[in-house]
């Protein structure tokens, strides 16, 4: 390969950097292996589509492209507001949740401090943390036998690895893409030893899946920890990854500080829109949430029955292991139709991750995987 000649011109932090890798989409499956009806269970959408309300406020505000979006989201951000009791000063919207967790790479990373976050993370954490030329302290997560969270987030780790540069702290919860999680008393406990001058962003994006009665909502936290910011998003459960639309919330001083870096008019006019009427589809967002978790108990059993072995997951997706390299399954599953996505850049080679589809996408996705692997 020709070298790039730039290279020595970017920043440090850029010229080692690996570009985020999305799932593989269905058109270029189906152009380059010449297949139709494959399907992708690979990134973690909503199989139901977008939020019918959502998409007919989407429709409406089409007629306005030809002026800019409202650079403040005055009106989602009202809505968001009354939603989670909180002041529409202390939110922040962003192109999806990734955006705000840019915003704070930017606002706070630099030569010389760095970033927490544990293994088996969102591979943006280390992007984020990389491209601003700070250094990523990785911790350890749980082991692979913990009875109850494999490679699940430590919190004892996590504080271990906290020093005197530290200025920001990640955590999913649930944890893509290990679909692992930190109960209320794990996660408060944690709050409450971190430095009050580390920034924690705590991603839910995948809270409304969850079902655990242990499992907390890092809302209510906002008050008692100026150092915590909560993102979310309208990708997954929603349905409106295609219009990237999140947000985060926290204390007004923190959320001012991060908006400093927000590009202007940085979520579009159908995004805002859509948003804004998806807040009040909860008959879609219960619908979404109960057809999830019938899927995961069909994929697990229907990957039981193939003697797979799989994360424990509260989320919309499973990981599971294979007795040899991911990827090989993966390009075995892609000439069957379906796409699923390799793990190995998250530390976990021999794994897969599964969204959970529809059933009939389930069944099909299970068939296939017992053609690839002779069972």
């Amino acid at each position: 390969m020709t070298s790039n000649r730039f290279v020595r011109r970017a920043t440090l932090g850029v010229q080692g950097l690996h570009p985020y890798i999305p799932g593989k989409p269905v058109e270029e499956l189906e152009r380059e292996l010449g297949i139709l009806d494959s399907i992708k269970l690979a990134s973690n959408e909503n199989p139901l589509g977008p939020s019918p309300l959502g998409w007919a406020a989407a429709q409406q505000a089409a007629g306005d492209l030809n002026l800019y979006p409202d650079d403040t989201g005055h009106r989602l951000r009202y809505r968001l507001s009354s939603e989670h009791d909180v002041d529409p000063a202390q939110i922040v919207l962003g192109a999806g949740s990734s955006d705000v967790l840019d915003m704070v790479a930017r606002t706070f990373l630099g030569p010389g401090v760095n970033a927490v976050f544990a293994a088996h993370s969102f591979a943006m954490y280390g992007i984020y943390t990389q491209a601003s030329g700070a250094e990523s302290r990785v911790a350890p997560a749980l082991p692979a036998d913990h009875p109850t969270q494999p490679f699940g987030h430590d919190p004892g780790a996590l504080l271990a690895a906290i020093d005197s540069d530290t200025r920001v702290v990640f955590i999913a919860n649930p944890n893509n893409p290990t679909g692992t999680w930190l109960s209320r008393t794990e996660l408060e406990g944690f709050l409450a030893q971190v430095p009050p001058e580390v920034v924690v962003v705590l991603d839910e994006a995948y809270t409304q899946y969850v079902s655990e009665p242990e499992f907390p909502d890092g809302m209510p936290w906002l008050a008692q920890y100026p150092n915590l910011l909560v993102t979310r998003t309208f990708s997954k459960i929603y349905g409106l990854a295609g219009l990237r639309i999140g947000y985060g919330v926290g204390n007004p001083e923190l959320v001012s500080l991060v908006g400093r870096v927000r590009h202007p008019f940085n979520v579009n006019t159908i995004a805002l829109a859509a948003a804004e009427a998806a807040m009040d589809d909860g008959d879609f967002v219960r619908r979404s949430a109960e057809v999830n978790a019938a899927g995961r108990v069909q994929l697990g059993r229907g990957l039981h029955a193939l003697g797979l072995r799989f994360i424990p997951s509260v989320a919309n997706f499973l990981c599971v292991e294979f007795s040899i390299p991911g990827i090989d399954i993966y390009e075995a599953l892609l000439r069957e139709g379906v796409i699923l996505r390799p793990v190995a850049n998250y530390g976990l080679p021999n794994h897969l991750r599964i969204t959970v589809g529809t059933d009939n996408e389930n069944r099909v996705l299970l068939d296939a995987l017992a053609r690839v692997l002779g069972r």
